[in-house]
Formats: C-alpha cells, structure tokens, sequence
C-alpha cells in the first residue's frame, strides 16, 4: 500500500494545502495529523467518504467519523460557518473554494483564442481513474440564425462505434 503522503496527490495541483492545513491548524490549536490531511485531499479531490474510505482500505462509517469530529469542525470554524448544518460533503471544497484557497479554477480554461466570441467550456470534473486523466467538460459555442451549419452536415467519426 502507498505511503499517506502518496495518495490523493493530485490535490496540490489544484490547492495552496500548505496555506490551508496551515490555518486549519490554527484553529484546531495544533499541526493536523498525517490521517486528517490525507482524509482532507481526498475530499479535495471530489471523493466521497465512502470512496475516500474504500480507495484507503477502511471503514466507511469510521472515515465518516473522523471527518465529522475533525475536518469539517475545522473547515465550518474558519470560513464561518460554526453553526451551519453540512448539507453534503461537497460543501467542504466549496466552502474551501470560496475561502480562495484553490490554485487553479476548475470552470476556466485559456482555449479563448480557439473559439469564438463568446464561447463558454467548463470543466466539471478532473480525476485520475486506473492511470488515465479523465476530463469532464461542457463546450458552448454560439452560431448565428442563418448558419448553414447542421447536425447532418457534422462528419463526427466515432471511435467506439462498430
């Protein structure tokens, strides 16, 4: 089994962490442990508690546990969010996003000069999946009224297709 200090990785690429686990320390009143910042990437990188927990080889339930007397009491604490009820465990990394703490947006990407005017790609989701990046994104591309341009007119060669 990886090392803690090698799982959930590609959280440094998207957060400032050592800023983070920084003032997250602070308002715990000491440094987090090794199993708290490694169940904090794996949020980070859009992981469930349960996935978090079977990617670890763990508990669920115990996973869950400990985020809930030690992750998201520290997170609610410092944005401000004392008294308010986590919803979902997706309100940590955008309560964390919000706080400005993500290195690199996930909704903007620099393709501006390759589409036109107007043109909106969102990236909803990177992960690592069995040695392969996989990138979920959305592409909106404005046409005029009049365009000539058509579905039928599309040459879409699918690799997949028989």
């Amino acid at each position: 089994m990886a090392s803690t200090n090698d799982r959930f990785v590609e959280a440094e690429s998207r957060w400032d962490l050592k800023t983070l686990y920084a003032d997250l320390a602070a308002v715990k009143g000491k440094p987090l442990t090794p199993v708290e910042k490694l169940h904090l990437r794996g949020l980070l990188c859009g992981n469930s508690p349960a996935e978090i927990a079977e990617k670890l080889q763990k508990n669920p339930k115990g996973v869950e546990t400990d985020l809930c007397a030690s992750i998201y009491k520290y997170v609610k604490a410092f944005v401000g969010k004392g008294i308010e009820k986590i919803e979902n465990w997706r309100n940590i990394a955008e309560w964390i996003e919000d706080a400005g703490y993500q290195t690199q947006s996930s909704t903007k990407f620099p393709v501006k000069d390759l589409l036109p005017e107007k043109s909106v790609v969102n990236i909803s989701n990177i992960t690592i999946e069995k040695n392969q990046i996989v990138i979920v994104f959305k592409v909106e591309i404005p046409t005029s009224p009049d365009s000539e341009l058509s579905i039928e007119n599309l040459d879409i060669n699918d690799n997949n297709a028989n």
